[in-house]
């Protein structure tokens, strides 16, 4: 099992390997490199396909600080110098995807393409600061069980939560974000809605850049996705049908056909 100790932190990553072009997933709060599962299988033959977990989530290690964007920023540039992968395809999924905007803005030379799915630009809104805070309380004195289903609902959209033949689905999902480490998680999880915009960098960001957004989605909403795209010059936007806030679980064929998209303008 592959671990990098980078910038601080012991980080958990998975490589496919092979010798194509190689594609970088960055995955959102409370998940962890498997929710590209059906991404790496897509891509998998014609790419050198990279996922990782952010310090405190997954399989990486808990770190006493370090969980802001700017130092996770850090960490990815150091695990794609670490594997000598740049210039990269990067993917990235809500943090994740906080995480790419600023590496392409800063660390350029390490990108071809960035993939960006269900993120915000955004500083998280103060009016929702005090329920997210309580939501962390329960989970760090409680246990993640307490609060894990209403993760559910703010991590997946209704189509995917009432379909029953995605039970099993669910019940794995379920069971995963209630397995994180607690302290490492309520970490992430304050980092995460303490974070400032990082709207200024968006229009210093020069390479192919796609944007998905599910329109389900009620963490991240479309219309944060439609400014991140207006924002970014020559970006292209697609709205996810059927998908909430964990579109490459969700909606996969719609998240890989983006992906592909992105990748293919770099060869224009």
């Amino acid at each position: 099992m592959p671990f990098a100790d980078l910038n601080g932190a012991h980080i958990h990553y998975t490589d496919t390997g092979g010798q194509g072009e190689a594609v970088v997933m960055s995955h959102g709060l409370l998940h962890h490199g498997g929710m590209f599962a059906a991404q790496v299988a897509h891509l998998k033959e014609r790419y050198r396909v990279i996922t990782f977990d952010h310090r405190g989530q997954g399989q990486s290690g808990v770190t006493e600080s370090g969980y802001d964007m700017d130092t996770l920023c850090e960490d990815a540039a150091a695990l794609i110098e670490h594997l000598g992968v740049g210039p990269c395809h990067y993917v990235g999924l809500s943090m994740g995807g906080m995480v790419g905007m600023r590496l392409a803005a800063r660390r350029p030379e390490l990108l071809k393409t960035m993939t960006l799915l269900n993120t915000s630009a955004e500083a998280e809104p103060a009016s929702n600061r005090p329920k997210y805070k309580l939501m962390n309380l329960c989970a760090r004195w409680l246990g993640l069980g307490s609060v894990v289903g209403g993760a559910m609902q703010s991590m997946f959209g209704q189509t995917f939560l009432k379909d029953p033949a995605r039970a099993e689905e669910r019940a794995f999902w379920r069971k995963s974000m209630k397995s994180g480490d607690r302290i490492g998680v309520t970490r992430a999880v304050a980092a995460v809605f303490s974070r400032e915009g990082c709207e200024a960098l968006l229009g210093q960001i020069d390479l192919p850049v796609g944007i998905g957004a599910g329109e389900e989605d009620v963490a991240t909403v479309p219309e944060k996705s439609e400014r991140i795209a207006a924002a970014i010059r020559g970006s292209q936007l697609k709205v996810f049908k059927g998908a909430g806030h964990s579109s490459t679980i969700e909606t996969p064929d719609q998240v890989n056909a983006l992906i592909d998209a992105t990748i293919a303008r770099a060869a224009v």
